[in-house]
């Protein structure tokens, strides 16, 4: 029996998962990496210790299984996606930290592109809004403000990628330089109409094309490992953005069904099938997955802070030590007492995208305790999910039938019935939540014939808990307008600072 190794690059740590040929964990490892937050906004990682960790979690993997690397099949790759690494072809090493998809150094830059017009212009092509939570502003910002980056890049001698194109440079020494199409389209620079990197928008972030990866299929066999002794020689076969993955992971594969992924922060995808649906609701269009010649696509919304609220429950507040403690907190008593809590300690994502509004807690009294806080903040992240399917139905014009849910945040049972209950729709969890990770072993699994098609994927057994809507559709009505009247005190509470200089001087071209 052969396994299929998943390498999951997230944003806060990096895990490996064998998985065999019924989608079955076999074995897994884990490892945290330094967070870096140099200034108010700004989020950065190591890139040399995001690779490191990833591939000492890899190993671990293999080694709890007892296995080698002559017995795994494919290395399937899923990873944070919008984190910008730029690397020095010739030695290989980063010019710079990768700067991670929360960072928001770039907002008066997209600010100045918005006023400039560009936005139609450049949600026609990509499918997304103007935003520093894309990579484009990000590229920009490291060619003219790392010494010596812009001559460089402009000599063809650095290259940017994804956190998935770095891990497939280093797993083959620099063979590949190569991401998928659900990367891709994450970047603000790729036409997810053609299928091709964008001249049009290049030359408006003023990017050269030599920096860019090849765009190949999100499920073929792109070469083998050469350069980490104990895993060379096996297939890399499957490459998909996270939430891309996970869409995948929980076989939706069909127009209309969507899912939910709680980590870090919470990203809601609907399949569109092949059809890329426009947003009116701010939403944005993009690429799911290219398996052959087909590209299917999907409406997301993206919340910046999920699961994160209750690290910093932990980490700032100090009401929690450990993660796992703010169910039995929350559920110690019967109702939020009046609070409303709204995360937006790095703006808010969709459909809002407001860059300037700051995490906000309302309704506290004297007799507000640790618990109610707590409690608030898992309902806001129900809430911030909430407001996506109202948008993501509006414009797919499909009603929501449930709700497929995973990450690390949907363990809680708690927030997953307040979740069924704020939507009036069931919310399924599957016995294995790992869909990132199973769908990136589902791509490269297909890749090498592990499996034969999508549907012998389909046909894979499931076991799954399932939470039905139970509160009056009335009182869902009420919280909801409570918590709508908490963000729209949330906005815009900061305003751009007009010091912070326009990265591309864009009128002196």
């Amino acid at each position: 029996m052969g396994c299929i190794l998943s390498l999951d690059q997230g944003t806060t740590s990096s895990r490996a998962i064998l998985f065999d040929e019924r989608g079955t964990v076999v074995s897994t490892a884990q490892r945290e990496f330094k967070q870096i937050f140099s200034q108010a906004g700004w989020v950065e990682h190591d890139p040399d210790e995001i690779a490191e960790s990833q591939f000492a979690v890899a190993i671990e993997a293999l080694s709890r299984a007892k296995l080698r690397a002559s017995d795994v099949k494919a290395i399937g790759i899923t990873n944070q996606r919008e984190t910008t690494i730029i690397w020095n072809r010739s030695t290989g090493r980063p010019i710079y930290n990768a700067i991670v998809w929360q960072d928001r150094r770039t907002a008066s830059f997209c600010n100045e592109f918005k006023s400039q017009g560009h936005e139609n212009l450049i949600q026609q092509r990509t499918g997304l809004v103007i935003d520093p939570y894309f990579s484009a502003s990000k590229i920009s910002w490291m060619l003219e403000n790392v010494p010596q980056a812009r001559q460089l890049a402009e000599a063809g001698r650095l290259a940017f990628g994804t956190v998935d194109s770095w891990l497939v440079w280093k797993l083959t020494g620099g063979r590949l330089h190569i991401t998928d199409p659900s990367n891709a389209s994450r970047t603000m620079l790729f036409n997810i109409h053609s299928g091709q990197w964008d001249n049009a928008l290049l030359a408006l972030f003023r990017v050269p094309l030599s920096m860019l990866p090849e765009v190949r299929r999100s499920s073929e066999v792109y070469g083998e490992v050469s350069e980490v002794p104990k895993l060379n020689g096996i297939p890399i076969a499957g490459i998909a953005g996270d939430q891309q993955a996970a869409l995948f992971g929980q076989r939706c594969t069909a127009p209309g069904l969507a899912k939910n992924t709680y980590g870090t922060g919470c990203f809601l995808l609907q399949n569109t099938g092949t059809r890329a649906v426009v947003s009116t609701n701010r939403l944005v269009t993009t690429v799911a997955w290219k398996i052959g010649d087909v590209v299917d696509y999907a409406l997301e919304g993206s919340v910046f802070v999920g699961g994160a609220v209750v690290q910093w429950l932990r980490d700032g507040l100090k009401l929690i030590r450990s993660s796992s403690e703010v169910e039995l907190l929350a559920n110690s008593v019967p109702d939020n007492g009046g609070i409303y809590f709204v995360p937006a300690f790095v703006g808010l994502g969709a459909p809002h995208w407001d860059s300037f509004a700051r995490g906000s807690i309302f309704g506290l009294t004297r007799g507000s305790t640790a618990a109610h806080i707590a409690r608030a903040a898992l309902e806001s992240i129900a809430y911030q999910v909430a407001d996506l399917t109202d948008s993501i139905q509006s414009d797919a014009r499909t009603p929501f039938r449930e709700l497929r849910v995973d990450g690390g945040a949907s363990a809680n049972s708690t927030l997953m019935q307040f979740q069924a209950d704020i939507l009036g729709v069931p919310v399924v969890r599957p016995a294995v939540t790992e869909s990132t990770a199973l769908g990136a072993a589902y791509l490269a699994g297909l890749a090498t014939g592990v499996w034969r098609d999508a549907d012998a994927i389909g046909g894979l057994t499931q076991h799954h808990d399932r939470f039905e809507p139970s509160m009056p559709p009335s009182r869902a009505q009420q919280l909801r307008h409570r918590w709508n009247e908490a963000i729209f005190r949330s906005q815009s509470w900061e305003t751009p600072p007009p010091e912070v200089p326009v990265l591309n001087d864009l009128e002196h071209e």
